[in-house]
């Protein structure tokens, strides 16, 4: 089944749960939408502070993220920051090449796998089951969350754009490590602004790929696990 088939059947929306390392669900039970709490941008260390405390940190605690915490960080990942950006799309909080907005977050939590919408700011369900292990490193399999790059090719689009080599796998190559790595950086500066723990890695790939129901044009990049430190 595709993504996009499994989304439209399962989804209903509720309103934002206080905690979301919420238990798993049995197999076949369908997975609800998290509508995530408005993200507050203020708050937290200054920026200089961040950059001194920025570091990766492998052990992490199985402890869940309050709503709140998982609100504001995915915000600053990849959110939106302006309503209006380069060629009539909203601004996000990380850039990408002519605001082509390729790479999705994939956030697989103790339930299930969702997929971060910026618009409306919500979580909207992939597939059920507990998927953390496929970030691929011990300790990241009962981190709290783990959030997976996926780049989607379909949207290096050669009608009115102004890059004419955005059609060469090569540039796009380019293109989407440099975004990728972006928004890692902003979830590394917003774990220091708060305490949190983050690792940024490789993946399972293939069996991701797989399980997710990605389409041939999506390829998983990587992961980043986060959680408060032990």
């Amino acid at each position: 089944m595709k993504r996009r088939t499994f989304v439209e059947r399962a989804v209903t929306v509720l309103p934002a749960i206080a905690v979301l390392g919420v238990p798993k669900i049995s197999l076949g039970q369908e997975l609800q939408a998290i509508t995530l709490p408005k993200p507050e941008k203020d708050g937290g260390k200054s920026v200089l502070a961040s950059i001194l405390e920025r570091k990766t940190i492998r052990s992490i605690s199985p402890d869940p993220l309050p709503a709140q915490m998982l609100s504001n960080l995915l915000w600053a990942a990849f959110g939106v920051n302006r309503s209006e950006g380069l060629r009539g799309k909203p601004g996000r909080t990380a850039a990408s090449a002519s605001n082509s907005q390729e790479i999705d977050l994939y956030v697989a939590l103790p339930r299930g796998v969702y997929l971060y919408e910026a618009v409306p700011h919500c979580l909207t369900p992939v597939v059920p089951g507990d998927f953390r292990a496929r970030a691929g490193r011990r300790g990241a399999a009962t981190a709290p969350v783990n959030i997976f790059y996926v780049v989607d090719l379909a949207r290096y689009v050669l009608e009115g754009q102004p890059d004419r080599n955005i059609g060469d796998p090569e540039v796009q190559k380019s293109y989407y490590y440099v975004a990728t790595g972006l928004i890692a950086s902003n979830v590394y500066l917003f774990a220091a602004s708060q305490g949190l723990a983050a690792w940024f890695h490789n993946c399972d790939k293939v069996n991701t790929a797989k399980e997710f129901n990605l389409r041939p044009e999506q390829r998983v990049l990587f992961a980043q696990t986060v959680g408060y430190p032990i």
